[in-house]
C-alpha cells in the first residue's frame, strides 16, 4: 500500500533583506531538503531543538506557507502545486493542531461555531444535524455538550487544546499534523490529550505528524521518530531501535539529556560544546560538526548523506560510512 504522505527534498528558505530598499541579503535556511513519509495509521514524531525546523516543515507541508522547492504528495497526488481552489478538497484530509490553544481559537465565537465552521465550509452538515454532530465531537473529546456556548476564555488550556482537536476531528481527516501541542500544558493534562490522541488514532485510523522536543511523548506516541538538526533530517527510524540504539551523536546528545527516574542508573553522557549555528550560514560539511564530540577532518568539508544504516534505520553521519 503505498503511503499517505510523501515527502520528497522539502526546502523553506526564507530572505534576510536589509537596507533602505529591502535588498535579500541572505537566506534562512529553515528547511533544507528533508525527505519522509507517513503510512497509514502511523505516526511519525519530529524532534529536535528550538530553531531546528520542524514546525516550519509542519506548516509548509499544510501549504501554511509557500514551499522553496521540493515535493509534497498526498495519497499519491503532489499538492505543493495545486492551486487554492484545487487544493480545497484536500484540505479536509489535512488538518493540524496548534502548540497554543488559545491563540488558535477564535475569541469572539462560541466554541460550538469553532468547531462546527469546518463542517459547514465543506457543506458536510448544517442545522440541527450540525449542532448534533458537534456535540458528540464534544463528547468524544471529553467535553460536555452544553459547553458549546461557552467561548475560549471559559475553558482551562486542557480543554481549549481539546477544542483543536475537535475541529480537527470534525471534518474526518486522514492526517493531522501536531504541532507542539502539549508543550503549554501541565504535564497531568499532557498525559491526558496524548492518551486522547492515541484512542482517536485507534478509532479513526488517523494518521500523524507529531512535531515535539519532548522526547518522552515522542516515545510514548508514535511509531516512527525523524530528528531533526538545523533544518535537516539527521537520523530516521522505528521508535524502539531509536532509542535503544541512536547512531547519530545529536540523538545520543538528546537521549542523553532526558530525566530519568532512577538517578542511580548508569547511563552515557554527551556534552555538546558551543551553540547552535545560524541558519543564515550554515557551516560547511557536517551541520554538526562544530558540537559533534566524534568530528573527524571529513566532517568539516563533506555533508553526510541520510542512508539506511540497518533495515529501517537511517543516519547521516559519516562514522556509520
Amino acid at each position: 500500500m503505498a503511503e499517505l504522505l510523501e515527502v520528497a527534498g522539502l526546502k523553506k528558505h526564507f530572505p534576510v533583506r536589509q537596507g533602505v530598499f529591502s535588498r535579500v541579503r541572505g537566506w534562512v535556511r529553515a528547511v533544507d531538503g528533508i525527505s519522509f513519509s507517513v503510512g497509514h495509521g502511523e505516526t511519525l514524531g519530529l524532534v529536535g531543538e528550538s530553531g531546528c525546523g520542524k514546525s516550519t516543515a509542519g506548516k509548509t507541508i499544510l501549504r501554511l506557507i509557500p514551499a522553496t522547492a521540493g515535493s509534497v504528495r498526498l495519497e499519491g497526488e503532489e499538492i505543493l502545486a495545486l492551486g487554492r481552489r484545487a487544493m480545497h478538497p484536500h484540505r479536509r484530509h489535512l488538518q493540524v493542531i496548534f502548540q497554543d490553544p488559545y491563540a488558535s481559537l477564535n475569541p469572539r465565537q462560541p466554541a460550538g461555531e469553532i468547531v462546527g465552521e469546518p463542517l459547514a465550509n465543506y457543506g458536510i452538515a448544517h442545522g440541527r444535524a450540525r449542532e448534533q454532530r458537534v456535540a458528540a465531537l464534544f463528547e468524544r473529546v471529553g467535553l460536555r455538550p452544553e459547553q458549546m456556548r461557552k467561548y475560549p476564555h471559559e475553558f482551562s488550556g486542557g480543554q481549549r487544546q481539546r477544542l483543536g482537536i475537535a475541529r480537527a476531528l470534525a471534518v474526518g481527516p486522514k492526517l493531522i499534523v501536531c504541532d507542539e501541542p502539549v508543550s503549554a500544558l501541565d504535564v497531568s493534562v499532557q498525559a491526558q490529550v496524548i492518551n486522547l490522541l492515541v484512542d482517536l488514532q485507534a478509532e479513526f485510523g488517523l494518521s500523524y505528524l507529531f512535531i515535539a522536543h519532548d522526547l518522552a511523548v515522542v516515545e510514548h506516541i508514535s511509531h516512527r521518530v525523524a530528528v531533526m538538526y538545523l533544518g535537516e533530517i539527521v537520523e530516521l527510524a522505528d521508535r524502539v531501535a531509536l532509542f535503544r540504539n541512536p547512531l547519530h551523536p545529536y540523538t545520543e546528545a538528546l537521549l542523553a539529556a532526558v530525566p530519568v527516574p532512577d538517578p542511580e542508573r548508569p547511563r552515557k553522557r554527551v556534552i555538546l560544546s558551543g551553540e547552535v549555528p545560524s541558519p543564515s550560514n550554515p557551516p560547511p560539511g557536517c551541520r554538526f560538526h562544530t558540537r559533534c564530540p566524534y568530528v573527524m577532518e571529513r566532517c568539516r568539508a563533506e555533508p553526510p548523506r541520510l542512508r539506511e544504516v540497518a533495515p529501517g534505520h537511517f543516519a547521516a553521519c559519516h562514522l556509520r560510512d
